[in-house]
């Protein structure tokens, strides 16, 4: 029997009123981490270009360091999810803790790494000489904020599933705020020039996850919720997150291929791609706002074995993903004449970074489809075909991408290939949810 009109039109406003009541805050927690890229970027743009080139770089490498373990917040909230669907609510927080535990410790391993391996990570990228000294400093004080950025992952994770929002919209808020004063403070005010920088977003990012701290810890004493740390749980995060993992891997591996052949175009090119990489990045970030309505909702559908739910959100979000990625790829053409002097006064940078700009808005609404997607089957704990899925992804981009300046293509062809990639992915999640494979309900999958 098919469903009446009215009840149909019931549902879609009751998951409208769902996704957005947990989408726009979302919206603008997400946009706070490349709007601190963003923000950089045009201070230090002004700075000149090895700056801005320098900058890319070494973005590209933070923003993979703290990417790649990103389960730390998609896991969580879809765990975390699940067991308020089921009514377990200290279970739920209990699972937040491990993670932040779990954050703590990666942190410190990956600046252990970070410090030292900085020139041979900066040198894999074939930056310029002039370029080179910038990356190094950023990326060696940039990495001292590696554990906070992990914990505002693992505790974002946990305000999620709980189908809160709004505390980590106005955590980032502060955040962005503090970075911005901090940024013009030090670079221009204190003379640090790209240090300075470095140092602003540092201490931003270690006032927001003192604030995390501050909140999650008072929810798991309300609700008599363990803080110390539990051996067998932090396994368990790490294990849950392991497909995640490799799913971001491929995915980073993507971006820093694509970074790497920029490199290799030229300075030019590669501060024009630095600046395409943080608009690329705040548009699927904003995205990605409705993916993570949909990993809260779905999660707590799935955990409360309510399949039909699951799969009518769903078809909604994948409603909203189009429409919002045809308004975002219109802004991109409309706005452009506004927000590129903002990030460089170079006439070269400019003139390689317009035609690019227009093949980003044309991949807006393919883009708004795999975020979606892509949110729907974290929110169902379908960890392991995302990996495989991303896999099969990069092994498609990674040619296509080395093969630009070899056949002598340049930032315009780099995009292209990077829409290639947006459309692989979106056939293979397409397949996967319309399969319903990853329908599996319960409060653990």
């Amino acid at each position: 029997m098919t469903q009446a009109p009215s009840a149909s039109r019931t549902g879609r406003r009751r998951h409208d009123r769902e996704i957005v009541a947990l989408a726009v805050p979302a919206f603008g927690a997400l946009v706070a981490e490349p709007l601190f890229v963003m923000f950089d970027s045009a201070i230090v743009g002004h700075l000149g270009t090895p700056q801005l080139a320098g900058l890319g770089i070494a973005a590209a490498l933070l923003t993979t360091a703290v990417s790649v373990f990103v389960f730390l917040a998609y896991a969580t909230t879809a765990a975390v999810a699940r067991r308020v669907g089921s009514g377990d609510l200290p279970a739920a927080i209990r699972q937040g803790m491990d993670g932040i535990w779990l954050a703590l410790l990666l942190g410190a391993v990956v600046v252990a790494v970070a410090l030292p391996a900085a020139p041979w990570l900066i040198g894999l990228f074939g930056a310029s000489d002039t370029a080179t000294p910038y990356a190094i400093t950023y990326l060696r004080i940039s990495s001292l904020g590696i554990p906070a950025m992990l914990v505002v992952l693992a505790a974002t994770g946990v305000l999620r599933g709980l189908q809160d929002t709004r505390t980590p919209l106005y955590v980032a808020i502060g955040g962005f705020g503090a970075n911005a004063v901090l940024n013009v403070a030090l670079v221009y005010g204190a003379g640090l020039g790209i240090a300075g920088s470095a140092w602003g977003t540092v201490i931003a990012q270690c006032a927001m996850a003192a604030v995390y701290l501050v909140v999650v810890v008072r929810g798991a004493r309300r609700h008599g919720a363990s803080l110390r740390p539990d051996a067998a749980g932090i396994r368990a995060s790490a294990q849950a997150g392991a497909p995640l993992l490799v799913r971001t891997l491929s995915l980073r591996a993507v971006l820093m291929i694509a970074t790497a052949v920029a490199a290799r175009l030229g300075d030019a090119d590669i501060a024009a791609h630095q600046i395409l990489l943080s608009l690329w990045s705040l548009m699927a970030f904003a995205l990605d706002a409705i993916a993570i309505a949909g990993q809260a909702i779905i999660g707590r559908y799935l955990g409360a074995g309510d399949t039909k739910g699951a799969r009518e959100v769903c078809r909604r979000m994948v409603q909203w993903g189009i429409a919002s990625g045809v308004l975002l790829g219109a802004l991109i053409v409309i706005a452009r004449p506004l927000f590129i002097p903002l990030f460089t006064g170079d006439s070269a940078v400019r003139e390689t970074l317009l035609p690019a700009l227009l093949v980003v808005a044309v991949t807006q609404p393919l883009a708004g489809i795999v975020f979606v997607l892509d949110g729907v089957l974290m929110g169902a704990g379908d960890g392991p075909y995302l990996a495989g899925a991303m896999l099969v992804t990069l092994v498609v981009f990674a040619p296509v991408a080395l093969l630009v300046p070899v056949l002598g293509g340049g930032l315009t062809a780099l995009w292209w290939a990077m829409g290639l990639m947006m459309a692989v992915r979106m056939v293979t999640l397409w397949l996967r949810t319309r399969s319903g494979r990853w329908l599996v309900t319960g409060a653990t999958r």
